[in-house]
């Protein structure tokens, strides 16, 4: 699961991933800002720092692990805003408040609440899977990857 192949694979479509969600939220982010403050999780004054930040880290992130530079770095704050997701996602699932995840587009779609509850629950189980992915990049750049890679070409 650690070999080089693998890892520059998945580091660079995880990198992709993130860059891909960072920039609509980057365009546009009065909108992105309605998409945060409808997980009713973060006090209003918070909302609108959070939605010109949070976009630059995730950007920063996917291009770190696209170029291959701070691998470890870049695939730690992926994997921690997966968890952050992951618990908004699942919070606002548990409570039955349907909502649009503004991952990859910020616009709301105007689906019904069954229909968002249902996008929800794929949303859960594709950043499970990116999760999955931020793991495999962490356990790649590990310093006991790296020894174990050092030992096995002697």
């Amino acid at each position: 699961m650690t070999r080089p192949w693998l890892s520059i694979r998945v580091q660079i479509a995880l990198g992709a991933v993130f860059v891909a969600a960072a920039i609509p939220k980057i365009l546009d982010p009065p909108a992105f800002a309605h998409m945060i403050y409808n997980y009713r999780l973060v006090p209003g004054g918070l909302v609108n720092a959070l939605a010109l930040v949070m976009p630059w880290i995730e950007l920063l992130a996917g291009l770190a692990l696209v170029l291959g530079v701070w691998r470890r770095e870049a695939a730690l704050v992926a994997g921690a805003l997966l968890v952050v997701f992951l618990g908004a996602i699942g919070w606002n699932l548990l409570r039955g408040h349907g909502i649009d995840c503004g991952c990859f587009d910020v616009r709301s779609a105007g689906k019904s609440r069954d229909e968002q509850l249902a996008d929800m629950r794929w949303v859960l189980l594709r950043d499970v899977g990116l999760l999955v992915l931020a793991g495999q990049v962490l356990a790649a750049t590990s310093p006991r990857a790296a020894i174990s890679s050092r030992l096995s070409r002697g």
